[in-house]
């Protein structure tokens, strides 16, 4: 009897598991925040230069300066502008500084936000590229610690891994509000990218194993759901504070409430079979089975593995991930998937972490971006059933066109840009929900985990670029969103040239994909993937 049978017979989804999720979704909220908190955190307000103001003149904003002539992206000193509304004279008329530096520092408008790390560390002109660089160097985080926690959960085991995460991760993003300077900032932030991954890929692990097959779908769209709400919580909070330390405190600070997970968060029993506990395991189902009122006796388990099973994984350790692309039809296959997770990511952050580029009140954008991510990860539950290839082409094209119209849109007409920028978000979410099934289909059994890792690190390599790609508003104000717009387009075409694999049967081997007639079947039921590779959480990736 494998694991997923024994599952059946303590039951799938029932209370423990149901528990179980609870404490797996409450750090999913948290999660979201130190996510997507650099938005309100990393906010550049309109700015003016200090040196700009006349001498003796002490009053500054006080007087009423116009912050509306400046802009984050202009650098000069506008002291033309300033002695204008000072002197209440008609515009003194004067070229531009030719040099970026601002020798008596920044005076920041305070309308929207009381501080952030661009108005502490005028972080602006020559130093704005910082704030980007920062951004890259916490999702660099995400991707070491993706690396990392993986490699000790196997080893140790999920839970410890998500208790460790979760503690470094309250610690750390405390400290992070009490940041001397800049590059102790971004350092912290690197450490709390990593304990994100840690929590984020090891709880939903910890719950797909515990979690039987046929319910592994849903639990996965419930987590996602939660991480969408704190999407928009952070939002509200944001709006409550507008001083960027308090508000790393208030997302930072609730973190060490998960210490009582050390007696309620239970171990994986399919980690510990796997790992020879078997009377650790053994005690473990049988709980489980308690709390879900099932009966149990010992000789319904057979927890030692099969001479069928332990053949399998010795075929398996036979290939690497060179055998990705050794093989002309996998190899083709393999670089289109892997440009599927990048630009997915890419897109997805983008937009996210720069919205407020489209112009309306950044809170009011925050919200409906963090609403749009609710229809989008559910309207893939009835897309996916019909036809993986068309559902994965069809969201890209639309999150690539919507993009691209922005470009066309005056920026006067801020509420048709944000629209058309939810709409793209609303593509590229859902088509982020869809390549991490797609690929389990298309990857065949032999490589599958391996696909799925050289996917996830195209995945997070995305998010590493993704705030670099905003630095192209120096050379044009549309790159950008013309990036974000293209490379979708780009990955919509591709997706025609892989095959169809909704009702179609899985590969087993390298052989299986090659043979152009293996996929005309359509006798294999598709729940045998979540039995091997369950859908798993975009964010995950991220």
């Amino acid at each position: 009897m494998n694991f997923d049978e024994v599952l059946d017979r303590i039951g799938g989804f029932g209370r423990f598991q149901k528990t179980l999720y609870v404490w797996i979704c409450l750090p999913q909220i948290f999660l979201a925040f130190h996510m997507l908190v650099s938005v309100f955190t990393g906010a550049v307000p309109p700015h003016l230069c200090r040196s700009a103001w006349p001498t003796g003149n002490s009053g500054g904003p006080g007087l009423g300066l116009n912050f509306s002539i400046a802009s984050g992206e202009s650098c000069t000193s506008f002291q033309g502008g300033l002695l204008s509304q000072l002197n209440h004279s008609p515009p003194i008329t004067q070229h531009p500084s030719t040099s970026n530096s601002c020798a008596g520092g920044w005076e920041f408008s305070k309308e929207v936000f009381l501080s952030t790390i661009a108005t502490e560390w005028d972080l602006v002109c020559e130093n704005a590229t910082l704030n980007n660089i920062g951004s890259s160097i916490y999702m660099f985080g995400l991707l070491v610690g993706a690396v990392l926690f993986g490699a000790l959960a196997d080893k140790y085991g999920r839970r410890i891994i998500i208790l460790t995460g979760l503690a470094v991760q309250a610690i750390f993003g405390v400290g992070v509000a009490f940041a001397p300077n800049f590059y102790i900032y971004v350092l912290l932030r690197f450490v709390v990218g990593m304990t994100v991954s840690a929590v984020i890929m090891n709880a939903f692990v910890l719950g797909t194993e515990w979690t039987g097959p046929k319910e592994r779908m849903l639990a996965g769209v419930i987590t996602d759901y939660f991480f969408g709400f704190g999407y928009i919580l952070l939002a509200g909070v944001a709006y409550l504070i507008r001083d960027w330390r308090k508000l790393q405190l208030a997302i930072s600070v609730p973190g060490f409430l998960f210490l009582f997970y050390i007696w309620v968060l239970p171990k994986s029993a399919r980690w510990l079979m796997a790992n020879k506990k078997h009377e650790e395991a053994l005690d473990l189902i049988r709980k489980a089975a308690l709390i879900n009122g099932k009966s149990l006796v010992d000789s319904d388990i057979e927890l030692c593995q099969s001479p069928k099973n332990s053949e399998k994984l010795q075929d398996l350790r036979k290939y690497t991930v060179i055998d990705l692309v050794r093989t002309p039809r996998m190899r083709k296959q393999s670089l289109i998937l892997f440009y599927l997770w990048f630009v997915n990511v890419l897109v997805y952050y983008g937009l996210s972490l720069n919205i407020s580029d489209f112009g309306m009140n950044i809170y009011l954008t925050q919200m409906i971006f963090g609403l749009v991510e609710m229809p989008a990860r559910t309207i893939t539950l009835f897309t996916l059933n019909r036809s993986r290839r068309i559902s994965q082409l069809a969201f890209l094209a639309v999150g690539g066109l919507a993009c691209l119209l922005t470009i066309f849109i005056p920026d006067d007409l801020f509420i048709v840009r944000t629209v058309l920028a939810m709409v793209g978000k609303f593509g590229i979410t859902a088509s982020l929900s869809i390549v991490y099934i797609y690929s389990a289909e298309v990857f065949p059994t032999v490589i599958r985990q391996n696909g799925i890792g050289m996917g996830s690190m195209c995945a997070r390599a995305g998010g590493v670029i993704s705030p670099i790609i905003y630095l192209m508003r120096n050379i044009n104000h549309h790159a950008p969103m013309v990036v974000f717009g293209l490379c979708p387009l780009i990955g919509s075409v591709l997706t025609m040239f892989l095959p169809e694999t909704a009702h179609n049967p899985l590969p087993d081997t390298i052989e299986d994909v090659e043979r152009t007639s293996f996929r005309t079947a359509a006798e294999k039921s598709q729940h045998a993937l979540y039995e091997e590779c369950p859908k798993q959480n975009p964010d995950i990736i991220l």
